[in-house]
């Protein structure tokens, strides 16, 4: 079951990050690594929030925390199996996040869900991708409905900007957290 976060409140970087360690405690400790999967392509608006994501956590030096996917070398649909496979044999035993853009309903604009389970990404364009991930993130960037690539291609930068700058400070709140312990 995802959770929703309303990025336009004040306080939903902390929220995000209660909701990420309340999924993170769902898995059993048998992990010894985070890894962040951002996924997306720098070259469709709608499509760069994982790649934003990625870039802006590529930024911190963060113990036992691996990021793949960022602006400069983006996971999408074309490298996705074997990002995935070179995930699988350099991190055994890590728990990975999969971080993606997703369209939905009008209501839920600008909103984060969280989840554990995995991700499926390219469901919006109705590509068929393995499922990615032990949680999830996604930052819903526009509507569905109709023209879906031309809907990702058509998202107000801003609208991706603010969504990843949220998620983002969320992931380093709750990384901070485990730091202080």
């Amino acid at each position: 079951m995802p959770f929703y976060v309303n990025t336009q409140k004040p306080d939903s970087s902390r929220e995000i990050a209660r909701l990420l360690g309340k999924c993170i405690k769902r898995h059993k400790r048998d992990w010894t690594e985070i890894v962040f999967l951002c996924i997306g392509s720098d070259r469709v608006t709608g499509d760069c929030l994982g790649p934003y994501v990625g870039y802006r956590l590529s930024q911190h030096q963060l113990p036992g925390i691996f990021v793949y996917g960022t602006l400069n070398q983006p996971v999408h649909a074309v490298n996705l199996s074997d990002i995935t496979d070179f995930i699988s044999r350099n991190h055994p035993f890590a728990l990975v996040i999969a971080i993606d853009a997703s369209l939905g309903d009008e209501k839920h604009l600008g909103y984060v869900t969280i989840g554990n389970g995995s991700l499926y990404p390219g469901a919006a364009v109705q590509k068929d991708l393995p499922p990615v991930g032990d949680i999830y993130i996604t930052g819903i960037v526009n509507i569905a409905g109709i023209l879906e690539y031309l809907t990702l291609q058509t998202t107000r930068l801003s609208t991706v900007i603010s969504l990843a700058d949220t998620i983002t400070q969320g992931i380093l709140n709750y990384t901070n957290s485990l730091i202080c312990l």
